[in-house]
């Protein structure tokens, strides 16, 4: 009996499936499909590349670079709260450079290197763009615009830019940091970990702190007072939240902000109110 389970085991452990971890490749042998567009079957992409065609205003290259980048989960452990990212947040280059990256990929899935807002004359799709799918790398090359200005670097699978794989790249001086860059800038919305706050909801203490005051300042039985309480409450329960959605926004964004908000507001007491005039008619 011994013997057959063991003859069992045996052939069900050479009957299970093996994965095997996909070896590093390195995509040099890729089909030219036209307009700087490179692919081949196994996950290597390269789009709008231009390797000897000067953007106007541009007399020449004003310098000849070369960085690798890495992508890969690894490269995330030090930003809390993320799951992908880039070896380098920030890149900064001489106008009219022209740049090859090395884009390496570290992980097992897909990942890329974007840039977008490029000279559509120039760049078809007005974008740059590396992937790779696995282990490996690919190579692509460019040459940037004149001007200041201030790119955004990121992969574009879903939520892999939403996780942390994003960067900034600054031709010339650039025109500003861009929000919410890993290791760089601010969160546009800051994740909060305090543990600070009592079992209790942040409601029902507002609430019960605004009662106790009712009941010692105006008393029970005050219906205006009741509603006041619920008014306070909101109030108070909705500010902090709004202090955090305004951060770092302008003027012109909060106000926006808030006419969408009041809007939406009002369309919610008309459909109420329409709900109750149809009940009230039957």
């Amino acid at each position: 009996m011994i013997k057959q389970l063991s003859i069992a085991a045996l052939a069900l452990a050479l009957s299970a499936p093996v994965v095997a971890e996909k070896k590093f490749e390195d995509h040099t042998n890729m089909m030219d499909h036209g307009d700087g567009h490179l692919m081949d079957a196994t996950g290597g992409m390269v789009m709008g590349q231009n390797t000897d065609i000067l953007p106007g205003g541009c007399d020449s290259i004003a310098a000849t670079k070369e960085i690798t980048v890495h992508a890969g989960h690894k490269y995330s452990e030090k930003f809390p709260g993320t799951m992908f990212a880039f070896d380098v947040q920030e890149y900064q280059f001489e106008p009219c450079t022209k740049l090859t990256i090395n884009f390496v990929n570290d992980d097992e899935v897909r990942h890329q290197w974007m840039m977008h807002g490029l000279p559509r004359y120039l760049y078809p799709k007005g974008m740059f763009h590396l992937e790779v799918t696995g282990p490996g790398k690919v190579s692509g090359t460019l040459i940037f615009p004149p001007g200041d200005k201030t790119y955004l670097v990121h992969c574009d699978i879903a939520q892999h830019m939403e996780k942390g794989m994003k960067g900034q790249l600054k031709i010339g001086k650039g025109n500003g940091d861009l929000p919410s860059i890993p290791g760089v800038t601010a969160n546009v919305i800051q994740d909060d970990y305090s543990a600070s706050m009592p079992e209790k909801s942040l409601a029902d203490t507002v609430v019960g702190e605004i009662a106790d005051i009712q009941k010692k300042v105006i008393g029970n039985d005050s219906f205006f007072s009741g509603l006041t309480i619920i008014g306070l409450a909101i109030g108070l329960i909705v500010a902090p939240l709004l202090a955090r959605r305004f951060k770092d926004m302008s003027v012109g964004e909060i106000v926006t902000y808030i006419f969408g908000l009041v809007k939406g507001t009002i369309d919610i007491i008309i459909k109420a109110i329409s709900w109750l005039i149809g009940l009230v008619k039957k």
